[in-house]
C-alpha cells in the first residue's frame, strides 16, 4: 500500500481537473488490475515462488507478439528468453500479459511481477517509482500526422509551440506512456496545449487512427513510427519531441539486489558480445529499407496483381513449406509481379529465374508463372538447406535469401570474411557488414570467389523482410491469437 500511496503522491503533483481524472483510471487500473476475463481460471503467477520469474509484458510489434508462424516472439520476449536460460537457468520463466503499457509499473507495484520487459522509456516519475537497468536502447518521441506527400516518410513541421500546431485539430496518446509525461512537460510553458491521454490503447492503434485520418496527431517511438510506416506510407513524422529517450527493464525498488546485479550484468554481456544489436537488427534493422513510394506501390500491386498469383504462392507453400508471403515477396523485389519480366542479365519471369536455375529446376519456361512460382520456392528451399545447421532460424532463411540473390559462393566468402573478422558468420546481422566488403580490394582480393557487388543481396533481404512483413501484417494467415494473461514457458 505505500507503493500506491507514492503513486497517488507523484501524480498529485500535476493536478488539474484533466489529471484528476487520470489519476482516478490510474487508481482504478492500480486496485484492479485482474486476470483477462477470457482466462480467468489461469490463477495469478506466485511471484513468491522460489522456483519462477515473471516478466510483465504487453503484447506489440516491439514487446511481445505471436509471429506469422504462430510462435512467440518480440524483441522483449527474446530479452526475457535469453536472460533466464544464461543468467537465471534456476527459474522457470513466466509472461503476465497486461492490456496496455499503463497497467505494466501498478503490476510491478502490486508485486504480480519480478521484471518489466515493456519497451519502457526511463522518465523522471517513473523513476521515483521503480529502478531501471542498464539501458539497453534509444529512441526518440516523434509527433506523426498524415502524410500527403507520398514520395516522403517525414513532413517535417516547423514547431514555435506545439500548442499553435494542434488549434483545431485532435490528438491523443495511450494513458500513462511517456508521452504522456513529455507533454505534460511541455504543457508548463504552453499551458493552451491540449491532447487526449486514452486508456485500453496502444501506439500501434493510435498510429493507425491517424493513417486513416479519424485522429490528427499522436506522439510515439521512433522505432515503431519506422515499422507502422512500412504498413501505412502516408504516415509521416512532424517533428521530434524533445531528447531521446532510453529503453530499460523496470524492477521494484525492494526487488532482489543479486537479481537487480544479474540483470546489469546480462545487459552488459550481451552488448559486449553483439547479441543485442543483433536481436534490435532481426526486429528494426530492415524497417527504413523502403522509402514512402515503395511501400505505396508494393500496397497498390497487392490489391491489382497479387490476386492473379496468390492461388500459386500458396500453393507453393503447401509444396515446399515456405510462407506464402515470403516467396511473393521474393517475387515482388525481382519483378514486382510481371511475369514478363526479363532482365539484362538474362533472368525472367516472375521469380527472375537465371537459365541454369530454371535447368536445374525443371523449368522449360521461365514466364509461365505456373512453373516459375513453384521453381523458385523450391529453389530458395535448396539455398536454406545448404545453409549449415548451425545457423539458426530466422537468419538461416535470411542466408539463404543473400544466396539467392548473389549466389551462394559469395556468400561463403562473406562468412568466411565474417570468420576473419571475429564478427559470427551464423547471424545475418555481422555478414550482412562482410558482404559489403566484397566490393573491397583489400578484401575480396584475399578470397576465394573475388569481387561481388555485396551491396545487392543486402538491399534484396531487407526489401523481401519489409514486403513479407507488410503482407502478413495486411494479410494474416489466422485470426489473431488471443494472448493469455499468464503465458508459461519452459527453460
Amino acid at each position: 500500500m505505500l507503493a500506491y500511496a507514492k503513486y497517488v503522491a507523484i501524480l498529485l503533483r500535476q493536478s488539474d481537473m484533466s489529471r484528476l481524472l487520470i489519476l482516478l483510471l490510474v487508481l482504478l487500473a492500480v486496485a484492479c488490475t485482474r486476470t483477462d476475463e477470457r482466462t480467468s481460471t489461469v490463477a495469478h503467477p506466485e511471484i513468491h515462488d522460489a522456483n519462477t520469474l515473471v516478466f510483465v509484458t504487453h503484447n506489440g510489434p516491439t514487446t511481445y507478439f505471436y509471429n506469422a508462424d504462430n510462435n512467440l516472439a518480440g524483441l522483449e520476449y527474446d530479452l526475457a528468453t535469453l536472460f533466464v536460460r544464461d543468467f537465471a537457468p534456476e527459474y522457470q520463466l513466466k509472461f503476465l500479459v497486461v492490456n496496455s503499457v499503463s497497467d505494466v509499473i501498478p503490476a510491478l507495484l502490486k508485486g504480480r511481477a519480478h521484471i518489466a520487459a515493456a519497451n519502457l522509456s526511463i522518465t523522471r516519475l517513473r523513476q521515483e517509482l521503480v529502478q531501471f537497468s542498464t539501458p539497453y536502447q534509444e529512441t526518440q518521441q516523434q509527433l506523426v500526422c498524415f502524410n500527403d506527400d507520398k514520395t516522403k516518410r517525414n513532413h517535417p513541421i516547423k514547431v514555435k509551440a506545439l500548442s499553435e500546431v494542434l488549434v483545431g485539430k485532435k490528438m491523443a496518446v495511450p494513458l500513462g506512456t511517456s508521452f504522456e509525461e513529455r507533454l505534460n512537460q511541455l504543457k508548463t510553458n504552453q499551458p493552451t496545449l491540449q491532447w487526449q491521454a486514452l486508456p485500453n490503447t496502444n501506439s500501434e492503434l493510435l498510429l493507425s487512427e491517424v493513417a486513416n485520418g479519424t485522429l490528427d496527431y499522436t506522439v510515439a517511438d521512433s522505432h515503431l513510427v519506422s515499422i507502422m510506416q512500412n504498413y501505412y506510407p502516408n504516415l509521416a513524422v512532424a517533428s521530434a519531441l524533445g531528447e531521446p529517450d532510453k529503453l530499460a527493464w523496470a524492477l521494484s525498488k525492494q526487488a532482489d539486489p543479486a537479481l537487480v546485479k544479474k540483470v546489469n550484468a546480462f545487459f552488459a554481456k550481451i552488448k559486449k558480445d553483439g547479441t543485442l544489436q543483433h536481436l534490435i537488427d532481426r526486429y528494426y534493422g530492415h524497417s527504413e529499407r523502403l522509402n514512402t513510394e515503395d511501400v505505396t506501390v508494393f500496397l497498390e500491386r497487392s490489391q491489382s496483381l497479387l490476386p492473379n498469383y496468390a492461388a500459386l504462392f500458396k500453393q507453393a507453400q503447401e509444396q515446399t513449406g515456405l510462407d506464402w508471403r515470403l516467396i511473393a515477396a521474393v517475387s515482388y523485389r525481382e519483378s514486382h509481379w510481371d511475369p514478363l519480366n526479363t532482365s539484362p542479365t538474362g533472368v525472367r519471369g516472375l521469380m527472375m529465374l537465371t537459365e541454369n536455375t530454371a535447368k536445374l529446376m525443371g523449368v522449360t519456361d521461365r514466364l509461365d508463372p505456373v512453373q516459375s512460382i513453384p521453381a523458385g520456392a523450391k529453389y530458395i528451399v535448396k539455398m536454406i538447406e545448404t545453409i549449415p545447421d548451425s545457423v539458426p532460424e530466422p537468419d538461416r532463411t535470411y542466408l539463404a535469401l543473400a544466396a539467392y540473390n548473389i549466389g551462394y559462393a559469395h556468400l561463403q566468402d562473406a562468412r568466411t570474411l565474417a570468420k576473419r573478422l571475429k564478427l559470427n558468420p551464423d547471424r545475418w546481422s555481422d555478414v550482412k557488414k562482410t558482404l559489403l566488403m566484397l566490393r573491397q580490394p583489400d578484401y575480396y582480393t584475399t578470397l576465394k570467389y573475388g569481387y561481388a557487388n555485396g551491396s545487392a543481396p543486402v538491399i534484396f533481404v531487407e526489401s523481401v523482410r519489409s514486403y513479407q512483413n507488410i503482407l502478413e501484417y495486411h494479410q494474416p494467415s489466422h485470426p489473431q491469437n488471443e494472448t493469455s494473461s499468464v503465458a508459461q514457458l519452459g527453460n
